[in-house]
């Protein structure tokens, strides 16, 4: 598999990583998984604090026992359980940071995180604090590299001008192109990359899966729409997933998408994209023809 570097680090993935929050609560179905991921060329593992009240991080962690050299383990920090309280509440504070990845590497069984990632993040955070917390944790060796997981530009922007942030999680797919304009250019000509989360937009672009759902700027009858465009693009070498993946491949600021899995069908799948055909320039345009540009209804 195709490997990239994250920004200006030296963590180097695969194209195609496993964004581990659809593997469910099963740690044996989930190991599995994780491994045959592992096994067909995939390294970037991404987790979070917040899945399933830590039980991913902990599934994660005993599927990378003994792989642990073969893994460029990714999770993230900021939502905080207050005990007796229902929920999560916002803590991006440099105390909280440094309190809750003792936690993570616990469940996790490692003694450091290859790609620590701040969960989200509002310009009313203590900015230069959060910042502090993971600079801290990388002069420690507890992290290698740090980034965001956001979709608000404003804050994107923030990060990318004041911190040394290697990369931004953000959605991004043929139905979610927010980020096209307002965020990928820009993080593009910095040299910070992009980590795509939803390729398949919760599986409303996988092969062999019909559409059941609306999406925030698509009705049902219009996502069916737009697989019918789509579908005339398929190949004997590409299918509507991997088609789907390699759209969000396509940017340039983009070094790894990760979608989700819950089967081993969904995992092989997901991982074929990477032997299949980069989509050319043409073929780019042709399905944002199709699709509509979306556009950020709060860049703050």
């Amino acid at each position: 598999m195709k490997k990239n570097r994250l920004g200006g680090s030296d963590l180097l993935v695969g194209e195609i990583g496993l964004g581990c929050m659809s593997l469910g609560t099963e740690m044996r179905n989930a190991v599995e998984l994780i491994h045959e991921a592992l096994e067909r060329g995939v390294n970037l593992l991404d987790t979070a604090d917040l899945y399933d009240d830590g039980r991913n991080e902990e599934i994660v962690g005993q599927a990378i026992r003994g792989r642990r050299d073969r893994v460029v383990l990714a999770t993230k920090v900021g939502n905080r359980r207050i005990p007796g309280q229902d929920g999560w509440t916002w803590d991006p504070s440099r105390q909280y940071i440094l309190s809750a990845v003792k936690e993570s590497l616990r469940r996790l069984g490692t003694d450091y995180i290859d790609l620590y990632q701040l969960h989200g993040g509002t310009l009313d955070d203590p900015i230069d604090e959060t910042i502090e917390a993971f600079e801290q944790l990388k002069r420690e060796g507890v992290i290698r590299a740090y980034g965001i997981s956001s979709i608000r530009p404003n804050v994107i922007r923030e990060y990318a001008a004041k911190s040394s942030i290697v990369s931004v999680m953000n959605s991004y797919s043929i139905v979610d192109r927010r980020a096209e304009e307002a965020v990928l250019p820009h993080l593009q000509e910095r040299g910070i990359s992009v980590i795509a989360r939803g390729p398949l937009a919760k599986g409303t672009l996988a092969a062999k899966r019909e559409p059941s759902r609306s999406l925030p700027d698509y009705d049902l009858e219009e996502i069916k729409a737009l697989r019918e465009r789509l579908q005339e693009l398929e190949s004997p070498d590409r299918n509507l997933t991997q088609l789907a993946i390699r759209y969000a491949l396509g940017h340039p600021a983009v070094a790894v998408a990760i979608p989700g899995a819950s089967s081993k069908e969904q995992l092989l799948q997901n991982i074929s994209a990477s032997q299949t055909p980069e989509l050319s320039a043409e073929e780019l345009a042709v399905i944002r023809s199709f699709s509509k540009p979306n556009i950020y209804s709060d860049h703050r």
